[in-house]
């Protein structure tokens, strides 16, 4: 055996998983598709500032985030609020000091998301963590081998998929996987795949001088719902927005969408709104690696997440599911993610 257990996935979920399997002094292997790590979790840089284009958000009482940024010495700030809420009716006409929710009381972290998954992968063994590999097959012959493009063969005694279970489904499994298992898989939405996000960076949050909490929501759009994104580490400001155009619509349109998005905070904020520095767009219903044609159209709602009867003890339990939408109390969320890793690794280290 070349480890004990193989972790397909360098998302939050698979390097907290690593984490604690290092922590209890169980071997292992990360295998990570992508060139980088974090997954869901993705900052873009301008200067010392650190935008989130994943995730931004985590809560009071989801305590494992809570322990990991103490233990990591993060700084939390609060996600600002302070000021008037804009409102964009579907004519485009902007009203000012409607009641609708802002995300007061969420926090965020100073350098954005992804200094979490950096303090992480700076604790790992960098001989046991490998970005660029993508896996081709899983097999099962008692133990576990795992084929990747490169043509390397790694085998261990487990494997554990922090991957979202649509992209698990659409591995090649030897032997197949059962149907129930199958459609289990397909059944699940990835929380946020279906999703983009618009950051736009400016030299300063000129809307906070104005009065305005950066928070706004629109049936206008393209944006359906924006927020202050300024981050606590730099002196520039930054709004974003959650892209309302549906995943299909806004296919090969990204430029179209950047500018039709700056109009729109022009719109909301003034004429300052009109010359960001930086602009950035992520639709992570394009990425691979986070969805598939499923997830194009989200979930109305938060689904109900949870392990799948199903999912449970695949090949003897050789194969288990870790991405955060296995976790029964916070999946979807970074919580989930952290949630489901120490489930797995009580488990593992069995």
């Amino acid at each position: 055996m070349d480890t004990d257990v193989i972790i397909i996935g360098g998302g939050l979920s698979g390097l907290a998983l690593a984490d604690h399997l290092q922590r209890l002094g169980v071997d292992y292997r990360l295998l990570e598709a992508r060139s980088r790590f974090g997954g869901r979790v993705k900052v873009a840089k301008v200067e010392d500032g650190f935008f989130d284009l994943g995730p931004s958000w985590f809560w009071p009482g989801q305590p494992r985030i809570a322990d990991m940024v103490s233990r990591f010495g993060l700084t939390v700030t609060e996600q600002y609020s302070k000021g008037t809420l804009s409102f964009e009716d579907e004519q485009g006409d902007v009203q000012r000091g409607l009641g609708f929710s802002s995300m007061e009381g969420s926090y965020r972290l100073k350098g954005g998301m992804n200094s979490l998954v950096t303090a992480i992968v700076a604790g790992l063994d960098p001989n046991k963590i490998q970005a660029n590999a993508v896996v081709t097959a899983i097999h099962d012959n008692g133990h576990i081998t795992v084929d990747l493009a490169d043509g390397q063969s790694v085998t261990s005694r487990k494997v554990v998929l922090a991957v979202p279970p649509r992209v698990a489904a659409t591995v090649n499994f030897q032997p197949a996987l059962p149907a129930a298992a199958q459609g289990a898989m397909a059944a699940i939405p990835t929380w946020m795949a279906g999703h983009a996000k618009f950051v736009a960076v400016y030299d300063h949050a000129f809307w906070r001088d104005d009065g305005l909490s950066g928070d706004a929501m629109s049936r206008h759009g393209p944006l359906a719902e924006i927020h202050d994104a300024t981050d606590a580490n730099t002196q520039n400001g930054a709004l974003f927005g959650f892209v309302g155009v549906p995943a299909s619509a806004r296919a090969g349109q990204g430029d179209a969408v950047k500018a039709a998005a700056i109009a729109q905070l022009g719109r909301l904020f003034g004429k300052q709104a009109l010359s960001p520095k930086h602009v950035f767009y992520q639709d992570w219903a394009a990425a691979i690696e986070t969805a598939t044609a499923q997830d194009f159209t989200p979930p109305n709602s938060h689904p109900n997440y949870g392990l799948p009867n199903a999912l449970a003890n695949l090949w003897d339990g050789r194969l288990q599911m870790g991405s955060s939408e296995m976790a029964g109390q916070f999946g979807g969320f970074l919580e989930g993610a952290l949630e489901v890793a120490e489930n797995l690794a009580v488990d593992l280290s069995e």
